[in-house]
């Protein structure tokens, strides 16, 4: 165990620095009370990046995220930039694949007071995971299509190594909530093993790993359902692991049952790195008003507290996690300091406050 972390940190584009800020100050405050240190490192990327010198990465920057324990991404891409084949920047793509962050984690919970369009039957709570492979899939041939005046074509990519260390992932982690009490012990496949042959392979590669947990149940639903059960009954799952694409659609879905994007956190692990950043996109529009919500950023953290304290047996990294989290999610429940988006009218820096309270208050 050591008690010095490196922490790099890309500040984003849009909303991005302004979600940035409080988050990393709140961490400051947790590691000086608990007695580590979180050495931070800003490295610049992004899509305003890309617009003033043409790179979108820099190799530095790449190579200091390398070097970190671990990455805190805020919201990256701007409508407004793109390549020359009309794709927007994502240097959170280029991350996943560089640094094989195959496991993107997207985490759906409506706990007690958090506001949800669904209508919950008495006594339901909804506490699942989904798993999204991060690396490959529909997301392939990300930039390099091919595209003619008569038609496009995209490539599906699916590999035994890549999911195999995915279904391990998500077999591991249901094993851990079910050890928590925040699970039942069940991973569910989510593909569309009826139509296309790679997801037969999918299906066939999860199968096989799942019989090296004989403790835990599995099951198998194709996506469409999914997307169904989603709304009508969320509250029956645990761990879901499904395909790059479907998992980027299911993710928001998610976030919209827990009230929106504003609450909704992500991490992309990998086997020796792992990302951070809220799942909702860098809102240039309101950039600058102070308005902005830093929940879903300070979730985000909450998440990587979690993980190093796990990753290096680190006990007061673990609880701190927890403790921000929980933080986090009584402001959402008690909906006092809330912004826009969520139907308040708090500014950043007054719901950033509100978790501060919530965290000396515990």
């Amino acid at each position: 165990m050591k008690d010095v972390y490196r922490i790099a940190v890309f500040q984003g584009d849009g909303i991005g620095p302004e979600i940035m800020q409080p988050t990393v100050e709140i961490l400051g405050q947790l590691a000086t009370q608990s007695g580590y240190n979180l050495s931070v490192v800003d490295y610049p990327a992004g899509a305003a990046h890309f617009a003033n010198t043409g790179e979108a990465l820099p190799a530095t920057s790449l190579q200091g995220a390398k070097d970190s324990d671990a990455i805190l991404l805020s919201a990256m891409g701007l409508p407004s930039v793109r390549y020359d084949d009309g794709t927007e920047i994502s240097p959170q793509i280029d991350l996943r694949k560089a640094l094989n962050l195959f496991a993107g984690v997207r985490p759906v919970r409506i706990f007690p007071g958090q506001k949800t369009p669904l209508s919950l039957p008495g006594g339901r709570e909804v506490d699942f995971v989904l798993i999204r492979e991060s690396t490959e899939g529909l997301f392939h041939t990300q930039g390099c299509g091919e595209v003619t005046e008569e038609e496009a074509r995209e490539t599906l990519l699916i590999t035994r190594k890549t999911s195999e260390l995915l279904f391990d992932f998500a077999f591991n982690l249901a094993r851990d909530r079910k050890e928590a009490g925040r699970g039942p012990g069940r991973v569910t496949c989510v593909d569309k093993a009826n139509v296309f042959r790679a997801f037969a392979f999918f299906r066939e590669i999860f199968d096989e790993t799942a019989r090296q947990f004989p403790d835990l149940a599995r099951d198998h639903a194709y996506v469409d359902a999914m997307a169904l059960w989603f709304v009508q009954k969320p509250w029956d799952f645990d761990v879901l692991v499904t395909e790059n694409m479907f998992g980027d659609i299911l993710s928001d879905l998610g976030a919209g049952l827990m009230g929106g994007l504003g609450v909704a956190p992500s991490a992309d692990i990998g086997l020796h790195h792992a990302v951070f950043q809220p799942c909702h996109g860098s809102a240039p529009d309101i950039a600058g008003q102070g308005i902005a919500n830093p929940l879903a950023m300070i979730l985000s953290a909450a998440m990587m507290l979690e993980w190093l304290g796990r990753r290096h047996d680190h006990a007061s990294l673990t609880t701190d996690g927890v403790r921000l989290r929980e933080a986090a999610e009584k402001v959402i429940a008690e909906g006092e300091d809330l912004t826009g988006d969520l139907g308040g009218t708090a500014t950043t820096t007054q719901a950033a406050a509100a978790v501060t309270a919530a965290l000396v208050a515990t």
